[in-house]
């Protein structure tokens, strides 16, 4: 059976608290890191492995094992020098897959030219989902968390409308994680496995890339 994919996440905003607690829903081992104290206090009760380190410090960065995790996504927002400095060190220390936030579009271009494998705006694109072309009608938002991970907003596939969250049982046939369902106004997190699919639901899900295509071609 294949290894679970490690995940760190850097700086634990509101991006980056959205995507560490998403990756805790879905099963996965996620190490959240801020220097600020009461973020780090405040993302405790919902992340096991979190901790206070100043990530633009080579030492702090070796002493979390960082090269260890098969993906770091740095979500730094405030501080373009922070965040540029952090993603310099883990490319230097190895790391081999990252996930950087920009604040614009230059800022992201200094990114990509540093070798981030993938750059996200989530300001711009709402939050933690990425506008992704994918070709479906099914699939509205789209992050690449890893190149087998990914992070998925979709409508509500209608083969399983009526069908409760037990009974759809994705996680076992597509190896996805329904980890929210929007409904109208409102936002369920967790869904409980009696939710009934309702056809203007949409599920956010987080799973391998193939499963999320395989369960975007449903008709």
């Amino acid at each position: 059976m294949a290894k679970k994919k490690e995940y760190a996440v850097i700086g634990l905003g509101r991006f980056g608290s959205s995507v560490a607690r998403t990756l805790v829903k879905a099963g996965y081992d996620v190490l959240a890191v801020d220097a600020n104290e009461d973020r780090v206090q405040r993302l405790s009760e919902f992340v096991s492995h979190v901790v206070q380190a100043d990530t633009t410090d080579e030492n702090s960065l070796k002493a979390l094992g960082i090269r260890n995790f098969d993906v770091v996504v740095v979500a730094i927002g405030e501080d373009v020098q922070a965040n540029t400095l952090t993603v310099l060190l883990l490319k230097e220390l190895g790391v081999s897959y990252i996930v950087a936030k920009a604040q614009n579009e230059l800022h992201g271009k200094m990114l990509t030219k540093l070798g981030v494998d993938r750059v996200v705006y989530p300001e711009r694109d709402m939050g933690v989902r990425v506008a992704h072309n994918l070709v479906s009608a099914n699939v509205m938002d789209y992050i690449e968390l890893s190149p087998n991970i990914s992070l998925v907003e979709v409508s509500a596939p209608k083969p399983l409308i009526g069908k409760s969250l037990a009974e759809a049982n994705l996680r076992a046939k597509f190896g996805v994680n329904v980890v929210a369902m929007k409904r109208d106004d409102q936002l369920l997190v967790p869904p409980l496995p009696s939710e009934k699919i309702q056809e203007t639901d949409i599920m956010i899900l987080v799973g391998g890339s193939d499963g999320v295509h395989k369960l975007e071609e449903l008709e």
